[in-house]
C-alpha cells in the first residue's frame, strides 16, 4: 500500500515522494496525525451540522405558508417575537389588483404537560379553517375538523412523545391535552418537524386560539398571509403595499425576505447562531494547531538532511513542496475517516432530536477544501524554521 501511493505521488509530483515517506516512516506520529485532523473535522462538520439545523428549522414554518408576501409587525425579527399587526391592513392588500387572498395567522407557544409528567413545548398557529393558510401535506383535508371549538392538529414529529399517542390519533382516538386551563382534543396529526425553540407545532382555528390565549385580540394577529393571482410580480406586488400601509406598524415582506431576515436575525443575533459560529473557528484552530505540531515535530528531526540540501544549492521551494505534500496527504487521509464518523453522529443527533441535521454535498466539499487550506496553513507556519536556519550552524 505504502509503495503504491508512492508511485503514484511521485507520478503526479515528478519526483520522489519525500514527504510521504517521512510520514509513513514513523507510522505512530501518522496514526496520531490523522486522529488529529479527523477530530477537528468532526467538530466542523457538527457546528456545521447543528448551524444547519437552526437555519432549516427556521425555514420550516415559513416553508409550509401558503402565502407569497407577508405583512407583519414592523419590528419583527423572528415569527416567536413579533408583534400583532392591525387586522386592516389585510383589507389594505386585498385592494391590490394583483392579490387573489390574504388571511390572517396567529401565532403563540403554550407547554403540555404529558401523563409522565415531563412538559413539551409547542408553537401554536391559529388559523381560518376555511383559508387555506398552510400548504402543509394533509391539514388542508384535516382543516375542517378545527371548526369544532377546542379541537387541534398535532405535529406527529413532536419531539420526545411516545409514539403510540400519534398512533391512536390516527386511528380515530383523540388526545386530550389539558393546557392553560382549557382541554383540547387532539383530532388528526400532520407533520412539519421540531425546531430549536420549540418541540413540535399544534394547529388550531382562530376561534380556539384566542380562548387559550384570551390577552391576544382578533383585531391583532400576529401576521398576515398574502397570496398573489398566478403570474403577478410580487416583488412589484411588495413595494405598492407599502405605499398604502403605514411602515410605522407594518412591514411588507417578500416570503423568502422574510425568511432571509430571520435566518440572519438568529444566526448573527442569537447566543445560539454564535455559538455554532465560534465552534466552527475553534475547530479550525484546533486542526491547524494539531497538524502543524505534526510538520514542525518533523521538520526538526529531518533538519539536518535539510540543510544539506539547502547547502548544496536546493531552492526553498523544494521544502515548501515536500511539507504541503505532507500537508496535503493528511488533508486528505484525515478528511476521510472525519467524515464517515461525522455522517454516523448526524444520523444520531437526527433519530434523538428530531432536527434537520443532514450531510450535504456542498458542506463536505467545502470542509474539504478547508481542510485542505487548513493544513497548507500549518505546513507554511512550519516551514519558517527552516528558512531562517543557516546550514553552517547546523553542522
Amino acid at each position: 500500500m505504502r509503495d503504491a501511493v508512492a508511485r503514484v505521488l511521485g507520478r503526479l509530483l515528478g519526483r520522489l515522494p519525500v514527504g510521504w515517506l517521512q510520514l509513513t516512516h514513523n507510522r505512530g506520529r501518522l496514526a496520531a496525525a490523522l486522529a488529529g485532523v479527523a477530530f477537528a473535522n468532526i467538530l466542523v462538520f457538527m457546528q456545521l451540522g447543528f448551524l444547519g439545523a437552526l437555519v432549516g428549522s427556521i425555514r420550516v414554518p415559513y416553508d409550509n405558508m401558503n402565502a407569497d408576501i407577508l405583512m407583519v409587525s414592523s419590528d419583527m425579527n423572528t415569527l416567536a417575537d413579533s408583534s400583532p399587526v392591525p387586522r386592516q391592513r389585510m383589507f389594505a392588500a386585498l385592494a391590490d389588483p394583483d392579490v387573489a387572498d390574504a388571511t390572517p395567522l396567529f401565532v403563540g407557544k403554550m407547554d403540555w404537560k404529558q401523563p409522565d409528567g415531563t412538559i413539551r413545548s409547542l408553537d401554536v398557529f391559529g388559523i381560518d379553517p376555511s383559508a387555506g393558510a398552510f400548504r402543509t401535506p394533509g391539514l388542508a383535508a384535516s382543516a375542517p375538523l378545527l371548526r369544532l371549538g377546542d379541537t387541534a392538529l398535532i405535529d406527529r414529529r413532536t419531539r420526545n412523545v411516545p409514539p403510540a399517542l400519534f398512533a391512536a390519533v390516527d386511528d380515530g382516538r383523540p388526545l386530550e391535552i389539558e393546557t392553560k386551563g382549557r382541554t383540547v382534543s387532539v383530532v388528526a396529526t400532520i407533520s412539519f418537524g421540531g425546531g430549536f425553540s420549540a418541540d413540535g407545532y399544534l394547529v388550531v382555528s382562530d376561534q380556539t386560539f384566542l380562548r387559550l390565549f384570551p390577552q391576544r385580540s382578533a383585531g391583532a394577529p400576529s401576521l398576515v398571509l398574502v397570496r398573489t393571482v398566478a403570474g403577478a410580480d410580487v416583488d412589484a406586488t411588495v413595494r405598492r403595499l407599502r405605499t398604502v400601509v403605514p411602515a410605522s406598524d407594518t412591514a411588507v415582506r417578500s416570503l423568502s425576505d422574510a425568511i432571509g431576515r430571520d435566518r440572519v436575525f438568529q444566526t448573527t443575533q442569537r447566543p445560539i447562531g454564535l455559538i455554532f459560529g465560534f465552534g466552527i473557528v475553534i475547530g479550525i484552530l484546533v486542526g491547524i494547531i494539531i497538524v502543524y505540531q505534526v510538520l514542525s515535530t518533523d521538520v526538526a528531526d529531518h533538519l539536518r538532511e535539510y540543510a544539506t540540501f539547502k547547502a548544496i544549492g536546493h531552492h526553498q521551494r523544494l521544502f515548501l513542496g515536500i511539507v504541503f505534500e505532507e500537508a496535503l496527504v493528511l488533508a486528505v487521509l484525515g478528511f476521510v475517516p472525519g467524515l464517515a464518523a461525522s455522517l454516523g453522529l448526524y444520523a444520531i443527533v437526527a433519530a434523538a432530536t428530531g432536527l434537520p441535521v443532514a450531510m450535504t454535498v456542498d458542506r463536505v466539499v467545502l470542509v474539504l477544501v478547508g481542510t485542505i487550506a487548513m493544513c497548507m496553513v500549518s505546513g507554511a507556519i512550519a516551514t519558517r524554521r527552516l528558512a531562517q536556519a543557516d546550514p553552517a550552524d547546523l553542522f
